[in-house]
């Protein structure tokens, strides 16, 4: 379904909702609370209202001056990735044999992975939750830019763990 212009998102109107109080839409499927990231495509909890109480209203056509501009061609990459980033595949554990500078994670998995979890243990023995991530839709992103890089020092163990065999990868700055 597009979602362009009035006339075509009207008609999905419920269905809409239905997606957006599910959480289906628009696709994020990281955790809040579970890191913190640049590219959050999620909505917030008044947002989710906004269309519910929309739709709850009979779905009313807005005002053309509040429009926003109509869109040239798509920007290329992801908002917020990292100009240059390296990916480190992860396994179950790994063990960093340097100093990185994580920017993010991605997340991989064929149709039946449910969801992939990311941590760091620091050798201080400082906990990090880097990213929790569920499999909500198809077009699930696959890269979460953490909102803050982050410095990871050599020793730190960073492990992945995912139910459904979800690949990962630790992003960092070259």
């Amino acid at each position: 379904m597009s979602l362009a212009t009035y006339d075509e998102a009207r008609p999905w109107a419920k269905a809409i909702r239905e997606e957006v109080l599910e959480r289906r839409m628009p696709p994020w499927g990281a955790v809040k609370g579970f890191g913190e990231f640049r590219n959050d495509a999620s909505l917030s909890e008044r947002e989710i209202e906004m269309v519910a109480n929309w739709v709850e209203g009979g779905a009313p056509p807005g005002e053309d001056i509040y429009l926003p501009p109509v869109p040239g061609a798509a920007p290329s990459g992801e908002p917020g990735a990292p100009a240059d980033a390296a990916a480190l595949e992860l396994g179950i554990r790994k063990k960093l044999e340097r100093t990185v500078v994580a920017v993010g994670v991605r997340v991989e998995g064929g149709e039946g992975w449910q969801w992939a979890q990311v941590v760091a243990h620091r050798p201080d023995g400082e906990f990090i939750p880097l990213a929790w991530v569920q499999n909500r839709s198809r077009h699930q992103p696959r890269d979460y830019y953490f909102a803050e890089p982050m410095r990871l020092s050599k020793g730190t163990e960073v492990q992945a763990a995912s139910e459904g065999g979800a690949k990962t990868w630790l992003l960092v700055a070259r």
